[in-house]
């Protein structure tokens, strides 16, 4: 009978899916969301939690709630908004952020290592010295406010370009609308960026870089290699005028 209501639902996910991105964000810990429950309380009920995800998502009846605005001190001054979902869009975004991890990881520039399996800032860090005994000129950027201005209209595309699971498609495209509740209790409705801190956030801002930095790297600049992780990256160029170029 479970078969047969499956075989019903319009899209394609497996329990297992909404499972496997269970035991991931359990083991990444956070906090609530805007619902203020916990990862301890929503396990309690676990089943019927998880089975309103995989039954919404595979139903295309599911529709993110708003995600909770934390504000986090920055270590020069000011602050940036960390995005918290809660634990049920936390899943439900998982599930998406695998299935298309699978499909874009595998084309990802090497020297790309933010938020991906099997690197880290250090293996940045330690190809950047390396790279600095041969090239004695750096190029070094940080995209100001990458996560809060990132175009959604190319976002999509090239999500789009990518998988033919329309609702992955539909799901992003709901997620990067999902406002964003401040801490006075008020809603903000936002028209670009990609919230940081959500669990889908890592895979779309490095498919958005991929076009717009690596790719355009690699075509444009081959003998300058380079590290990225997320929006920083380090360019390394043999002369002046060559970093100047670049830059």
């Amino acid at each position: 009978m479970d078969e047969l209501k499956a075989s019903a639902k319009p899209f394609d996910i497996s329990k297992q899916e909404v499972w496997d991105a269970w035991v991931k964000v359990r083991g990444n810990k956070g906090s609530s969301g805007v619902d203020g429950v916990s990862i301890e309380a929503f396990e309690k009920d676990l089943k019927n939690n998880l089975y309103k995800v995989w039954n919404r998502m595979s139903s295309g009846t599911y529709f993110p709630p708003d995600v909770k605005a934390v504000p986090i001190p920055k270590s020069g001054g000011g602050t940036r908004i960390l995005a918290v979902p809660t634990i049920a869009d936390r899943v439900a975004q998982t599930v998406v952020a695998n299935r298309l991890s699978e499909r874009v990881e595998q084309m990802f520039h090497p020297d790309s290592f933010g938020y991906r399996p099997g690197k880290s800032a250090l293996d940045a860090v330690a190809s950047c010295r390396e790279r600095c005994w041969r090239f004695d000129w750096v190029v070094e950027f940080d995209i100001r406010k990458f996560f809060d201005t990132v175009p959604w209209d190319k976002v999509v595309a090239a999500v789009e370009a990518h998988i033919d699971a329309r609702w992955v498609v539909l799901y992003v495209k709901r997620w990067l609308a999902a406002g964003l509740r401040l801490p006075d209790g008020s809603t903000t409705e936002r028209v670009e960026g990609t919230p940081q801190g959500s669990a889908v956030s890592p895979v779309l801002a490095n498919l958005f870089l991929h076009y717009a930095f690596d790719a355009w790297m690699v075509r444009e600049y081959p003998g300058c290699p380079f590290e990225r992780y997320a929006d920083d990256a380090v360019v390394h160029c043999r002369t002046l005028a060559e970093a100047e170029r670049v830059l």
